[in-house]
């Protein structure tokens, strides 16, 4: 699939680890009403509801990242016209990884995950380790009030595979990695790397442009006061600038999506 000179119409929303498609809800709603068809498709064995997964976990104890990258590469080739492709955490890695494939029109990677290690005190059973409220509260909402952040961990939060918590499943830097950049590919997609201020999985430090070559645009918005969460209160800030961006560097480049 490649970018054509079709309008791109639709939205690919990638969750991270420890989520699920919940966690777009209020993106989807906003992003619907710009006019655009939005799909957030959960990964490969998450199709369940919260709640089924937290009481039966074994679907995500199966997954590899191998298996979430390719799932979203038949999402997006599945569709007519090359999407606009959004991730937050370890969907925002996918997201580059699918840019670098030659997919999408353009690429917004929210927080992209960098992390090797499970924040804060998860609790580790049969291949899937889960947060407990206080690891959340830490790691994703440390600028939410405890209730708030208790009200999301108990709507949106699932355990997350241990073998996607390794080094090697993080390993951006490598061509031959899962979740490998090949810096060598020229007429990449727009990418917007987007930062937040009080983020303690990825800090703002650890996301920035990856070496690369060719004529690719890149460039990094950072929000201070925001913690990993991407749909903390102000979230509406980051989504309508980020779109923003996203339809502006479509446009610039031949292509524009709805407004």
């Amino acid at each position: 699939m490649t970018n054509g000179n079709s309008t791109p119409d639709t939205i690919v929303l990638i969750h991270g680890l420890w989520l699920t498609p919940r966690s777009w809800e209020r993106w989807a709603d906003r992003y619907t009403s710009r006019g655009f068809r939005v799909l957030a498709p959960a990964w490969p064995g998450m199709e369940a509801e919260v709640e089924a997964l937290n009481a039966d976990p074994s679907p995500i104890a199966r997954l590899t990242v191998e298996r979430v990258v390719n799932h979203y590469e038949r999402v997006v080739l599945g569709l007519d016209r090359p999407p606009l492709i959004v991730g937050h955490s370890f969907g925002g890695a996918v997201t580059q990884v699918l840019l670098d494939r030659g997919l999408g029109a353009a690429g917004l990677s929210i927080a992209p995950a960098t992390v090797t290690a499970v924040p804060g005190s998860g609790q580790v059973t049969g291949g899937v380790v889960a947060l407990t409220p206080e690891a959340f509260h830490h790691a994703f909402t440390n600028t939410m009030s405890r209730e708030a952040s208790d009200a999301v961990h108990a709507r949106q939060h699932v355990p997350a595979p241990t073998a996607m918590l390794s080094k090697d499943a993080f390993a951006n830097v490598s061509p031959d990695a899962p979740t490998g950049r090949d810096t060598r590919r020229e007429h990449r997609a727009p990418l917007l790397l987007v930062r937040f201020g009080q983020d303690r999985l990825v800090p703002p430090s650890a996301v920035r442009p990856y070496q690369r070559e060719g004529d690719e645009v890149i460039e990094i918005l950072e929000f201070r006061g925001r913690p990993h969460y991407h749909a903390a209160p102000g979230w509406e800030e980051v989504a309508d600038q980020a779109l923003d961006w996203l339809v502006k560097h479509v446009a610039a480049s031949g292509l524009a999506g709805p407004v």
